[in-house]
């Protein structure tokens, strides 16, 4: 039998009726970008376009892709207020992530659209919630608390890390759901087991939303058992909001209905067939910060297939891959210009490149070093982590090895089982 217990109208309409609102927001945000944002002003410039002959889907398509990662650069050299279609000081909050890139967020109610998401996790009135995202400067913590709140449910902002901390607040506490990373999950899980808890009994956890990292189905199977409870996952950007979200029957992520979603070529920004692998661009249905034809660099397809809960939206089939050279780690994105930018920093580094992998499940980074010289080991740690926000191991390669004049700035040799 199909659920009807959804959180918004819009999650089981018809794919006509969708297709129509969809169409009639995006003429919305596109008249009052085009009104106020001089980014986006330009954007239709370059391609000679106006903002009147958005009369179908494929119309938008053609609007040149604002990628992401340009945005801190632009951001830096044209100012906040260009991308802005307000001044700055009728926001809510401005929030900084690595990059540094700034994230403005609107007054709008549920802003950034995670309320239908966790709903669909099976989030409800009357839950505890422990927030184990950052509140400091990133959006995260904040982001994802006031959809909570929307729903009824109570929060413990309890930040990433101190895990003594957080295990004695699920276990002091009638904690019935978590939201953050799997991977830190499951080291609360493993140290509890340590000291000796039932994760059963002395821990009372039913639901999990997490986002930021990938998600191999092997380590929700393991967490969830560890628990006893359910995971479910988001996918969104700091930029955005929320883009897609697991229901109950898994298969994919269903489509938001507060943004439209297109699997584009990487290269030309076009749409490509149902079923093709692609990257994801996104347009939110809000006007604050205009974000219009985002191209994530993220790689997924659509799975159109009939669900089980009743919605109607299609679906992501997950996080296929990155469409450039950034890659995600432990929810920071890690660009090669950051670590150059922090190598610079010492003459005695000659080359550098940073290696990706992840032993039993968890995401490490490395950073490869050939030196001419000596090299003060923890400072460049320091710079490092001060640049792009996360602790790496270093490697210096012996005297006499080199890495090859072409090697690649970033290798990403994680595997997902």
């Amino acid at each position: 039998m199909k659920s009807t217990d959804h959180y918004r109208p819009q999650e089981s309409e018809p794919m006509t009726v969708r297709n129509e609102r969809v169409l009639g927001e995006l003429r919305r945000v596109v008249r009052h970008a085009a009104e106020h944002c001089d980014e986006f002003r330009q954007r239709l410039d370059s391609a000679s376009m106006a903002p009147h002959v958005i009369g179908t889907l494929d119309d938008f398509s053609k609007i040149p892709p604002l990628r992401k990662k340009d945005l801190a650069r632009l951001q830096q050299e044209k100012g906040l207020d260009w991308f802005l279609t307000a001044p700055a000081g009728s926001l809510r909050r401005v929030y900084q992530s690595p990059g540094p890139l700034l994230d403005p967020e609107g007054r709008g109610e549920d802003y950034w659209g995670w309320a239908e998401a966790f709903h669909a996790a099976g989030f409800r009135s009357g839950d505890l919630v422990q927030m184990t995202f950052s509140y400091h400067l990133t959006p995260a913590g904040l982001m994802l608390e006031e959809p909570l709140h929307e729903l009824g449910c109570a929060v413990i902002p309890a930040g990433p890390g101190n895990s003594d901390v957080q295990l004695e607040l699920m276990t002091t506490l009638p904690v019935t759901g978590f939201v953050g990373m799997t991977s830190f999950l499951k080291i609360l899980g493993e140290k509890a087991v340590k000291q000796g808890l039932d994760l059963g009994t002395d821990i009372t956890m039913r639901t999990a939303f997490v986002a930021a990292e990938r998600l191999p189905e092997s380590l929700r199977t393991e967490v969830e058992a560890m628990f006893g409870m359910v995971i479910r996952q988001g996918y969104g950007t700091a930029d955005v909001g929320c883009i897609a979200y697991e229901c109950s029957e898994l298969g994919g992520m269903h489509l938001s209905s507060r943004c439209h979603v297109e699997i584009c070529d990487p290269v030309t920004g076009e749409p490509l067939p149902e079923g093709e692998t692609g990257e994801v661009v996104v347009t939110p249905f809000t006007t604050d910060y205009p974000m219009i034809r985002l191209a994530t660099g993220d790689l997924s397809r659509i799975v159109s297939d009939e669900c089980a809960c009743g919605r109607k939206t299609v679906k992501l089939a997950g996080i296929l891959g990155r469409a450039d050279d950034t890659a995600k780690v432990k929810g920071q994105f890690v660009y090669p210009s950051q670590v150059a930018e922090v190598a610079a920093m010492f003459d005695s580094v000659t080359r550098h490149q940073v290696a990706l992998d992840n032993p039993q499940g968890r995401d490490r980074i490395t950073v490869k070093l050939q030196l001419d010289g000596d090299l003060d080991v923890e400072a460049f740690r320091a710079a490092f982590i001060g640049r792009v926000k996360l602790n790496p191991v270093i490697d210096i390669l012996p005297e006499g090895a080199e890495l090859e004049a072409d090697a690649p700035a970033l290798v990403d040799d994680r595997e997902y089982g």
